[in-house]
């Protein structure tokens, strides 16, 4: 288990290509393999989405219902914990995001710094969905404090080099983040498998490359029912998707993998039994 919590971020070049996704994908893995507990915050004020890929319509508690503890910064990691939900068949915890999207712009830098020191008290590594939008205070302030960086974006050029290039590199700078402070994770989505090589878009945008996340067939299916879990869990693509990456992230900041039950005896010869085979 790591010493100290981690935060890793996650920000698109664009809007709705699937950042969401891919952060989500990494927690799970990370919580599936790894010692250590997970949290995952949407911090996409504009547009989160988790919530209906968990197949939740109406969040009991999301972070617009911690707003007055963030004004008043009287958060307690345990009222976090409380406050987010445990995905079933993995450690991990989740926090909804902001359900009022005119609201988005009101939340200060400190309160976003808040819940972030909230988060690194309660989690061992915390994974940080901001979304593409870098007009308020989520996006800034969690990438300033983020110890990884991921920025996501497809092979379409007005994606990696439009957004990517003139817009989120250029734009960086700005908040005290260096342009190269960023490991890309290139989303391809059915129909995107021609086109732009993914080490022309790292050369492009000058960062190094993390890894792919493939969206299939199957997984947008799963989204439309709120099934995102059960397709990382049972999913022939989703069960490893993400893997590497998570891998990736669980060796830099820490986190030891998780220990592989052992096959019983008795279980051994009871698949035997059914399967009408005889153990030597």
């Amino acid at each position: 288990m790591s010493t100290q919590s981690s935060l890793a971020a996650f920000v698109g070049t664009t809007p709705n290509i699937g950042t969401t996704l891919a952060a989500f994908s990494a927690a799970y893995r990370l919580a599936e393999s790894y010692q250590g507990r997970v949290g995952y915050l949407c911090l996409n004020l504009k547009s989160a989405k988790i919530h209906r890929y968990l197949g939740i319509d109406g969040p009991v508690v999301a972070l617009d219902d911690l707003r007055p503890e963030l004004r008043s910064l009287s958060l307690t990691p345990g009222k976090l914990t409380q406050s987010m939900l445990q995905v079933r068949g993995a450690s991990l915890h989740v926090l909804f995001g902001n359900t009022m999207r005119d609201q988005a712009e009101f939340y200060r830098p400190e309160e976003i710094d808040h819940l972030l020191e909230n988060a690194h008290a309660a989690f061992d590594i915390v994974i940080a969905d901001v979304g593409a939008y870098w007009d308020n205070a989520a996006t800034v302030c969690a990438l300033r404090r983020a110890h990884t960086r991921v920025l996501t974006t497809t092979p379409a050029l007005s994606h990696f080099q439009e957004d990517g290039q003139r817009w989120a590199k250029q734009l960086s700078p700005l908040f005290g983040i260096p342009g190269d402070a960023y490991e890309a994770l290139v989303i391809r989505h059915p129909g995107m498998d021609a086109g732009y090589q993914t080490k022309d878009i790292c050369k492009e945008m000058g960062v190094s490359l993390m890894g792919e996340f493939k969206v299939s067939p199957s997984l947008l299916g799963e989204l439309d029912s709120g099934k995102i879990d059960e397709w990382l869990a049972h999913d022939e693509q989703g069960r490893t998707a993400m893997a590497a990456e998570a891998g990736s992230l669980a060796a830099r900041h820490g986190l030891k993998r998780r220990p592989m039950m052992a096959v019983q005896p008795w279980y051994k010869r009871l698949v035997a039994h059914r399967s009408g085979k005889s153990l030597s």
